[in-house]
């Protein structure tokens, strides 16, 4: 695939449409990338350092092993995209809306997916730290084999949402777990946090 593309030279300008496009080993810094909108195109090694991609759209894409550190990904729109080996430091993505998307052997550190719509999202074997889910609507998706620490769920609303096979460190938004799956042994491990979050004393 990455043959029939065009390499990329240069930075990035915003409202462009970029179309059978390869980034491989780019680094941007601070780039405006604002409205962009990617189509069938290819990021291996790139970097993202600050920049501003807001409302950007990405249709049909892969990224491997590309780093987003303090990127403005708020409100953009990701449909049938596939990040593997990828890592996500401070990044805003409130507000996104991601649709078939899947997260392979991903780290994510401080991502704010607060109020975004994620539907047929599949998280495998990645690690999500700090992540923020607040006020999200998750439909369809999945986080098999991935490690949660201090993940916030405050009013999220969940459908269809599969925990089972993932290490749950929940911050917040107990409640909000209704519509998810558990396995019988996190149900063991998350009994005295739903316990405490509900008033329920228990005592031998």
């Amino acid at each position: 695939m990455a043959a029939d593309l065009s390499p990329h030279e240069g930075d990035l300008e915003p409202d462009e449409d970029y179309e059978g496009v390869l980034f491989d080993g780019a680094s941007f810094v601070d780039s405006d990338a604002g409205h962009c909108h990617f189509l069938d195109c290819s990021f291996v090694g790139t970097s993202f350092d600050g920049g501003r991609l807001r409302k950007a759209r990405f249709t049909d894409v892969t990224l491997r092993e590309t780093r987003f550190v303090a990127c403005d990904l708020a409100e953009t729109g990701w449909q049938d995209v596939t990040l593997d080996g990828c890592a996500l430091s401070g990044v805003q993505a409130f507000s996104a809306s991601m649709r078939r998307v899947t997260f392979r052997n991903c780290k994510l550190d401080s991502v704010n997916f607060r109020s975004g719509t994620l539907t047929e999202v599949r998280f495998e074997d990645c690690v999500l730290r700090d992540a923020e889910f607040g006020g999200a609507t998750l439909r369809r998706v999945g986080f098999g084999g991935c490690t949660l620490a201090r993940a916030d769920f405050t009013k999220a609303s969940c459908d269809e949402v599969d925990l089972r096979g993932a290490e749950l460190g929940i911050s917040g938004g107990y409640e909000s777990l209704r519509g998810t799956t558990i396995d019988s042994g996190q149900l063991v491990a998350l009994a005295p946090l739903l316990a405490r979050h509900l008033g329920i004393t228990v005592t031998d």
